[in-house]
């Protein structure tokens, strides 16, 4: 089995198997656009704005304590988080746009508390913050739409559709990871989705480009190519290719996950790392499950068409001999006009 996967012989049914894969993939939106709805974005500081203090936890206190000496400024509302770096233990207290006065009493409650003689201070405005929101999103769209036009003068449209239903696909489940587990959402995460989904293109450019192949072979050879076919053949030709760059490029993420940001305490590669790892999984699964299945679904419906008569007379013009009638794509050979009778 693992000889014939490698050498691309293999003969999955991942056409026939299509409304399987419609079904998780629904089920995993759903529930992602369930957690976006419910839990929605944890937007970092450098979105929303605010002002972040980080202070190290010389007494050992809890959340509970720091937010009860927040308490008489006004703040008891503010995220605290403790963050072990595992050589020492910080207070992280992020608030909203507070004016220069209410900063300094701010820090000075929580250096109090904490016990430090030293605190890290982190402010965006608001307005700051909307820009590099409206910032990220306009990048995100002008990458669809360059992508969209590339693939669609470089292959074709049904294709661009194929390949902007596997984006949408990695990014509403990423999403959907981040607003589940309660990450915030900063510059670097915006980085790592925005490499993910080049990631995600690759794999599904590179199976467009051996259905392109295929076809060509097949129209060479004189045959009306039946796309479901050549896409099954397609996909099981670059299944291992695909299975290979993506456990390559899941091995060293995983190690800096688990290994760099949950063993060691480096906190700041996690929200990269799970980025990178969500939405490379995701993309992974996309490209082979979401992208040629939508393909083959819009091609099937193209070639449900009933033949135009021109397009039955061409087809009777280019018959050779010997070679029998000229079927149509969806496999039914056209038939001979009826005679009138005077």
């Amino acid at each position: 089995m693992m000889g014939r996967l490698y050498r691309g012989e293999t003969n999955f049914d991942f056409v026939g198997n299509r409304k399987k894969a419609f079904f998780i993939s629904g089920l995993f939106i759903v529930l992602s656009l369930g957690a976006l709805v419910i839990n929605q974005l944890n937007l970092g500081v450098d979105f929303s704005g605010g002002t972040v203090v980080e202070v190290e936890n010389v007494n050992a206190i809890d959340i509970g304590q720091l937010r009860d000496a927040l308490r008489p400024l006004g703040l008891d509302g503010a995220q605290i988080q403790e963050l072990d770096s595992g050589t020492r233990k910080v207070l992280r207290v992020q608030t909203e746009a507070i004016t220069d006065a209410q900063q300094q009493e701010l820090i000075d409650a929580v250096s109090a508390a904490a016990g430090s003689t030293e605190s890290s201070v982190t402010s965006v405005g608001p307005t700051f913050g909307r820009d590099i929101a409206s910032s990220a999103i306009r990048a995100l769209v002008i990458f669809l739409i360059v992508i969209a036009i590339f693939i669609s003068l470089r292959f074709e449209v049904a294709m661009a559709f194929g390949a902007l239903a596997a984006l949408f696909h990695d990014l509403i489940i990423t999403a959907g990871i981040y607003a589940l587990t309660g990450l915030e959402v900063t510059p670097a995460t915006v980085i790592a989705i925005l490499t993910i989904l080049g990631y995600s293109l690759y794999d599904t450019v590179v199976v467009f480009d051996k259905v392109s192949e295929n076809l060509r072979a097949e129209e060479d050879a004189g045959r009306i190519p039946h796309y479901r076919t050549v896409i099954n053949e397609s996909m099981n030709q670059v299944l291992m290719r695909s299975i290979n760059t993506s456990l390559t490029s899941l091995l060293p993420i995983a190690s800096l996950l688990v290994v760099g940001s949950l063993l060691l305490g480096a906190t700041t590669l996690q929200d990269f790392a799970l980025a990178l790892f969500v939405g490379i999984a995701a993309g992974t699964y996309s490209s082979i499950f979401v992208a040629s299945p939508v393909l083959s679904l819009l091609k099937d419906r193209i070639e449900s068409d009933p033949p135009s008569r021109a397009e039955v007379g061409a087809d009777k013009d280019t018959a050779r001999p010997g070679t029998g009638p000229v079927t149509r794509p969806g496999g039914a050979a056209p038939r001979a006009p009826k005679k009138r009778k005077r």
